[in-house]
């Protein structure tokens, strides 16, 4: 049938497993469920009921991919960053599964994951440079291979995905919040409200998102509160925070291309999914002349199709270290530094 790698993923809220072919890079499996309908109530992840519904989900997924198991030659897993009790769910299974088949085990940092997203069923395209918009990180990575990639520039607070998931939760619109956002700026007007950009007049080459999120703040208790806002108040303001957002991610990401030769360019991460922020990078990439790589829309969030296809380029290189294995969050890192 083929040499298949064996990838889980449960970083957060996702429990994923998918199976990848090593020499064709086709994907041949990729089953996923969401914990989103049991996380939505309480407005945000519970790490211990994450970590519950994991144990539940990953030994009933794996076991729909049993047929294939003679072809599994090696099993990737998600070890960080992430929540770590959810980590450590996908990476019991992970062990548990190696050692029955007695293949070697790679572990896959999740934001690299995301990543190579981008070449799921696909070759690499490198040298790249990297937005990456993934729950509590936005970043500018320069990808030079599998295992070698800078970090250019990262928040110094909030990400794009917390100001958003918090934005909702301040309107009362539930979680996850980007999509609900999206959705309703699409009936709102951008220049209604004249909230603040960003770090504009800062020239640091990073993010900042916890001033704006404090002026939407400011904004609905001017209001009255989000339950005495009108629904197009509420359209309106998740259009003009959509527009700061934006011009915002477009500032600091023109600094860094105007000094970066690098001609291909992505988005990545939960936030690509979002068409509103991918047509201004569109336009940024179009001024400076870069080729801009998309994700597939159904591979935007969390899976194991993304952890499978960078183990791939591991696997490859022999590259089965037992650092790997280490489950956690990530420290924060300055910019210059490898990810």
């Amino acid at each position: 049938m083929g040499n298949l790698i064996l990838s889980i993923e449960s970083s957060c809220d996702d429990s994923s497993v998918a199976l990848t072919d090593i020499d064709s890079l086709e994907l041949i499996e990729h089953l996923k469920v969401s914990q989103e309908a049991e996380h939505s109530s309480y407005g945000g992840v519970v790490p211990e009921l994450a970590s519950r519904l994991h144990a539940v989900a990953l030994p009933k997924l794996l076991e729909k991919i049993k047929p294939y198991f003679a072809d599994i030659k090696a099993v990737a897993v998600t070890t960080h960053p992430g929540l770590s009790v959810s980590l450590h769910e996908g990476v019991i299974m992970a062990k548990g599964a190696a050692a029955f088949l007695n293949v070697p085990i790679i572990g896959v940092n999740h934001l690299k994951g995301h990543i190579y997203s981008l070449f799921i069923g696909k070759e690499q395209t490198l040298p790249l440079l990297v937005l990456l918009v993934s729950g509590g990180h936005t970043q500018i990575i320069e990808v030079e291979s599998y295992d070698k990639m800078k970090l250019l520039a990262t928040t110094i607070d909030d990400s794009v995905g917390e100001a958003y998931d918090k934005v909702a939760k301040m309107l009362s619109l539930g979680y996850p919040g980007g999509p609900i956002i999206e959705k309703l700026a699409l009936e709102g007007d951008e220049n209604s409200f004249n909230l603040p950009v960003p770090m504009q007049n800062s020239p640091l080459v990073a993010f900042s998102l916890s001033g704006l999120k404090n002026a939407v703040r400011l904004q609905i208790e001017a209001l009255g509160g989000a339950k005495n806002m009108s629904r197009q108040d509420i359209c309106n303001l998740s259009a003009s925070f959509q527009k700061a957002v934006l011009k915002h991610l477009l500032q600091k990401s023109k600094k860094v291309f105007k000094e970066n030769i690098i001609p291909n360019f992505a988005i990545v991460g939960g936030v690509s999914a979002n068409s509103y922020i991918k047509e201004g990078f569109k336009k940024l990439c179009k001024e400076f002349n870069k080729n801009m790589l998309e994700v597939d829309l159904k591979y935007t969030s969390d899976n194991a199709a993304m952890i499978g296809r960078w183990a791939i380029e591991a696997y490859k290189n022999g590259d089965f270290s037992e650092d790997s294995l280490k489950v956690g969050a990530t420290k924060r890192l300055q910019p210059g530094s490898l990810i």
